[in-house]
């Protein structure tokens, strides 16, 4: 499966896009909270492995992060029917899943586990060199040492390609929240002069 989403050296700039080209998913959407169980099944194929790759960025387990999905998908049958189309449905989606993904940590989740699953970023910048182990090594010990509202901000937009505005309404912060938290964690990812000998 090939990811979209940017290298962490791309992140945008501190400003995006002020207008969103229009939801996909609003006619399956509209169906789905109509009863239609072909369209709400046809949602869940089409987000499932973004859903999952939230998840397991954001507990560093397949296993838990299957556990989430699963629970999101379980109560997604009730929930579409509150949906307002104030956002796009995946960003409403992945929202679900990052708080899902909370709960989970709050009932007692492996959070040193977690380093495993965000070393997966280091793999959407750059192909394999002599250098690829340091740079994991790096990036998930750097990742996992992030206060988690912006661990969360770099998966959204980095791991999976959101729009400031899109993270924004998946995490319940302003956009601009979620340009600071894009610059704070460049400041405190970027390598000491020590580092970049193996970068």
């Amino acid at each position: 499966m090939r990811d979209n989403a940017m290298p962490l050296r791309d992140l945008p700039p501190d400003s995006a896009p002020a207008t969103d080209p229009p939801d996909p998913d609003a006619g399956l959407v509209a169906r789905a909270v109509a009863g239609e169980r072909a369209a709400f099944e046809a949602l869940l194929r089409r987000h499932y492995d973004r859903m999952h790759r939230i998840a397991w960025r954001l507990t560093g387990t397949r296993d838990d992060a299957e556990d989430i999905v699963q629970e999101v998908c379980c109560a997604l049958v009730e929930r579409i029917r509150g949906f307002r189309g104030e956002a796009k449905f995946s960003t409403w989606l992945f929202g679900i899943v990052v708080n899902a993904c909370h709960d989970h940590h709050r009932r007692g989740a492996r959070l040193s586990r977690l380093r495993g699953g965000l070393a997966v970023l280091v793999g959407l910048a750059r192909p394999p060199d002599g250098r690829d182990l340091y740079r994991r090594t790096w990036l998930a010990s750097a990742l996992a040492s992030l206060d988690p509202a912006l661990r969360e901000t770099v998966v959204l937009v980095v791991g999976e390609g959101l729009t400031h505005a899109e993270a924004g309404a998946a995490l319940g912060v302003a956009e601009s929240t979620i340009s600071w938290r894009l610059h704070e964690a460049r400041r405190l990812l970027k390598p000491s002069g020590n580092d970049r000998h193996g970068a």
